[in-house]
C-alpha cells in the first residue's frame, strides 16, 4: 500500500509518498521519491485525487512501482523457500545481494581503475569514467526517481533516453554523448560477460558518429610558427615540444613519458622512437627526422628526471602557451597541443606521399579508419598526384581527330 509522511513536510508544502510491502507478517517501507500535497491525496484508494496532470503523473509511477514489486515478489518466490518483506524491498531498490546494479559496477570499475593511475592508465581517462558514473545518476534521479537502476532492470530504451537527456539536458553534441555513451555500454557488456544479467539489452544500440574536419597546420603555417620570434623565453620551449610532435607525432603525454630508453638505433646509424602509446597501450615506430634530432641536441645539456628526453610541461600549461603563441603567429586557428599529431598526419606525412598505412603505424593506431579521420588529404597533394598521373599517361590516349558533326 501507500500513504503520506506527514510529518516529513518540504518546504512548499507538499509530503513524500511512502511504500509499505507486507509479506507474511513482515513488513518493509521505502520511498517512492514522489512528493504531493496533502489535499490531492486519498486516503481510501492510496491514491492521488481527481484527474489533473500531477494527478495522473504521480499514480502512474504508484502503478509502475506495484507492478515492479509484483514481479520482484514473483522471481524471489519462485526461487527461495523464504520471502520476506525486506527481500522484496532490497531487490526493488537494487540492493539485494543477488542484484548488480549499474551505478555499483561503475563505483567498482572506477575504484580499480584508480588503483592503475600512473601505471598502465592515465587521469584523464579516470575523470571520464567519474563524469560518466555522476551523469548517470543524475538521469536516473531525474528519470526513474530512484538512486541506482539494477542491472537486470535494464532495457534498450535505456540508453536511448539517456542520449537524448545528454544532448536536451546536458546541452551536448552526439559526438560529445558518445564519450558517456560508450563507457555505458562497456559497463553493461562487462555485466553481460560475467553473467550478471541474461542478455545485454544495449547489443544493438549504434553509436551516431560525427565525422569532424580534423585542425591541421598547413606547410606554411607550419614554417610560419617554427621561425616566428616570440616574446618570452619560456613560449619557446613549448613551441619547439609542439614542433617535436609536429614532426614525429607523438601525443603530449607520450612525448612527457618519452625516456632515452625509448630511443633505439638501428644498424644503419638511424634513430627511432620505440613506444607503446600510453592511450591505446598500442606500439608505435617512428624514425626521427632531422628537425626532432636537432630539438633532442638542443636540449641534450639540460637534466631532466627518470632518463626523459625533455622536462615537458603539463598539458594545460602548453595549450595556455599555444594560444598566445598562435596570435603572435597570426594564426587564424584554436591552437592546441594535439594539432601537433594531426600535423604529422597531414602535413608532414601523408602530403609528401607517405603511405597511409605508414603513418597509420607509426601514430600506433589499431585501425586505419582512425588514421583516415587524422590524416586529411591536401588540395596540393592531390594536385601533385595528378600531376604525377597526367605525365604517366600523357600520349597514351587519344581521341578521334573527327571533326564534330552537328547535332
Amino acid at each position: 500500500m501507500f500513504y503520506l509522511k506527514k510529518n516529513a513536510p518540504k518546504p512548499n508544502g507538499k509530503v513524500p509518498v511512502m511504500g509499505r510491502i507486507t509479506v507474511n507478517g513482515s513488513i518493509a517501507q521505502f520511498s517512492c521519491k514522489l512528493d504531493i500535497a496533502p489535499s490531492l491525496w486519498d486516503l481510501k484508494s492510496n491514491r492521488a485525487a481527481g484527474k489533473s496532470l500531477e494527478a495522473q503523473k504521480i499514480n502512474k509511477t504508484i502503478d509502475n512501482i506495484r507492478v515492479q514489486i509484483t514481479r520482484h515478489y514473483q522471481r524471489i518466490a519462485d526461487k527461495d523457500a523464504y520471502v520476506s518483506a525486506v527481500k522484496v524491498r532490497d531487490a526493488y531498490l537494487g540492493m539485494g545481494e543477488e542484484y548488480k546494479t549499474l551505478l555499483s559496477l561503475f563505483a567498482e570499475h572506477n575504484d580499480s581503475f584508480k588503483r592503475h593511475v600512473g601505471v598502465d592508465r592515465v587521469q584523464s581517462t579516470f575523470r571520464k569514467y567519474r563524469s560518466v558514473h555522476a551523469k548517470l545518476a543524475d538521469f536516473i534521479k531525474l528519470r526513474y526517481r530512484n538512486y541506482d537502476i539494477p542491472l537486470k532492470e535494464l532495457e534498450p530504451e535505456f540508453i536511448e533516453n539517456f542520449a537524448l537527456y545528454l544532448m536536451t539536458d546536458c546541452g551536448l553534441t552526439s559526438s560529445s554523448s558518445n564519450m558517456y555513451l560508450r563507457p555505458l555500454k562497456r559497463m553493461v557488456t562487462i555485466a553481460h560477460n560475467r553473467g550478471w544479467i541474461s542478455r545485454n539489452p544495449f547489443a544493438d544500440y549504434r553509436l551516431k558518429m560525427e565525422v569532424r574536419e580534423r585542425g591541421f597546420l598547413n606547410e606554411e603555417q607550419l614554417k610560419r610558427l617554427m621561425t616566428q620570434k616570440l616574446q618570452f623565453p619560456g613560449q619557446d620551449f613549448v613551441r619547439d615540444m609542439f614542433v617535436f610532435s609536429c614532426f614525429c607525432g607523438l601525443a603530449h603525454v607520450d612525448l612527457r613519458n618519452l625516456s632515452h630508453d625509448n630511443i633505439i638505433t638501428e644498424a644503419d646509424g638511424s634513430l627511432w622512437i620505440d613506444i607503446r602509446r600510453q592511450k591505446t597501450n598500442t606500439p608505435a615506430a617512428i624514425r626521427l627526422l632531422d628537425v626532432p634530432l636537432q630539438l633532442m641536441k638542443k636540449y641534450s645539456g639540460f637534466p631532466t628526471k627518470d632518463n626523459k628526453v625533455f622536462n615537458v610541461p603539463d598539458l594545460a600549461h602548453c595549450n595556455r602557451n599555444l594560444k598566445e603563441i598562435a596570435k603572435q603567429c597570426e594564426l587564424d586557428m584554436r591552437l592546441s597541443y594535439h594539432l601537433a599529431r594531426h600535423t604529422f598526419a597531414t602535413t608532414v606525412t601523408l602530403s609528401q606521399g607517405v603511405p597511409l598505412e605508414t603513418v597509420s603505424k607509426m601514430l600506433g593506431h589499431t585501425s586505419i579508419k582512425t588514421t583516415q579521420i587524422y590524416a586529411k588529404i591536401t588540395r596540393d597533394k592531390i594536385g601533385r598526384d595528378m600531376e604525377c598521373l597526367s605525365a604517366k599517361i600523357g600520349g597514351k590516349f587519344q581521341l578521334n581527330p573527327q571533326a564534330p558533326n552537328a547535332l
